[in-house]
Formats: C-alpha cells, structure tokens, sequence
C-alpha cells in the first residue's frame, strides 16, 4: 500500500488546527469571564441569533398577575410530578407545558382584572392590572413554574426512612430537610452565577428553546 505524503500531512496537521482553534476559543472565553459582560453580545452565533442584549426598562415585572399564575403554576408542577414520581411509569411535566399554557391566561387576565389604582398618590400605590401582559411577567412566571417542575433530591431521603426502614418523620422535620438541601442548591447557584450566567460566552443550549419560545410569544401575541 502506498501512502501520498499529501494525504499523511494533511491528517497530520488538521487536529493541529483545530486545537489552536480551541486554544483561541478557550482564552476568548477566560477574557470574557474575567469582564463584565451583561451589555455585550455572546460570541456564540446561536447565542446572538436567539438573545437579545435590549431591555425595556417600562415594562411592569413584579404585577398582580405574575404572583397569581407563577404561584398556581409552581404549586401545580411541583404537586403532579412529585404524584408521579411513585408511579411505575412515572409522568414528568416540564416547565414549558406552564410556559405555553399561561400565555392565554395572561391576556385574559389583562382583559379582565380592572386596572382601577389603589392608594393613589401615596407610597404603596399600585395596581392590579398596569397594562397588556408582557415578556417579563411571562418569564418570572415560568421561573416560578420551572422551580416547582424538578423533584427534590431530599424526597427521596424522607420516602427511604418511612418505606425501608419503618420510621416516622413528622411534618416538619421532613419539611426542613428538603428546604435546606433546596436552599443549599440555589445558593451554590448564586455563588457560582458570576462564572456560569453573567458570561457572555456561557450558553445553555436547552435554555435557548425557551427563549425562542418567549420571543415568539412577544412577537406574536403583543
């Protein structure tokens, strides 16, 4: 068999290209975490083709409307995979079931909800409705819905003690052990959000299907 010395140095020096190109995408990535990066585009190309870098600072976000439905939709996930969590064939609700669902809900509830102001003039004036449901209700909503869809871990501890080992945990016992592992988790979550969300260069690629879907939804339905 002969072998073309084209061929064999073609072979050879492609994997070298290709780890300089890694090595230039790596110190990229380190220079963007090292800056504050929240106003930049992300170097990324699906990235910057799916998140914008504006921000409507008018839009209400903390409304009557979004306790309501994030509420409902945290309790309502967290209540249905956790009933079929036991179940042979266990059912698994994501968060984009509530994403999906509360849109119709938002508006109706901008058609229907009175937008009289209480305490107008004063310090604790607000409103039950402050206008036509928006993007940023929409994507606190799903956060809440998102919150309630994942099992806690400490479930299982609690189910473990009562099934196989035939002990008794009272409410609140079982109750704090599944906060604080909970809360344990969003703290690491926060610790770490300097080096895994502010990033310009860090992506979540299954996190872009919702935002494809949140700007669909703002495109479309406002």
């Amino acid at each position: 068999m002969i072998i073309d010395p084209e061929e064999t140095h073609e072979e050879i020096s492609a994997p070298l290209i290709e780890k300089q190109k890694q090595k230039e995408i790596s110190s990229h990535y380190r220079d963007d975490v090292s800056s504050s990066s929240q106003s930049e585009n992300s170097p990324i190309e699906q990235v910057a083709l799916t998140v914008p870098i504006t921000d409507d600072t008018t839009l209400p976000v903390v409304t009557f409307r979004m306790w309501v439905l994030g509420t409902l939709a945290c309790i309502l996930l967290s209540f249905l995979n956790q009933f079929f969590w036991f179940r042979r064939e266990p059912l698994s609700i994501s968060s984009i079931s509530a994403q999906i669902a509360v849109v119709p809900l938002g508006h109706l509830m901008a058609m229907a909800i009175p937008n009289r102001v209480f305490f107008k003039g004063r310090k604790f004036e607000f409103t039950l409705n402050p206008g036509p449901f928006n993007v940023k209700e929409h994507v606190l909503i799903t956060i809440f819905a998102n919150s309630g869809a994942g099992n806690p871990y400490a479930i299982h501890i609690v189910s473990a003690v009562k099934v196989f080992y035939k002990r008794t945990l009272t409410f609140w016992v079982s109750l704090i052990v599944v906060l604080t592992t909970q809360v344990l988790g969003f703290g690491w979550a926060g610790i770490f959000r300097r080096y895994l969300v502010e990033p310009a260069a860090m992506w979540w690629p299954h996190n872009l299907v919702q935002v494809s879907l949140f700007r669909y939804v703002q495109i479309h339905f406002e």
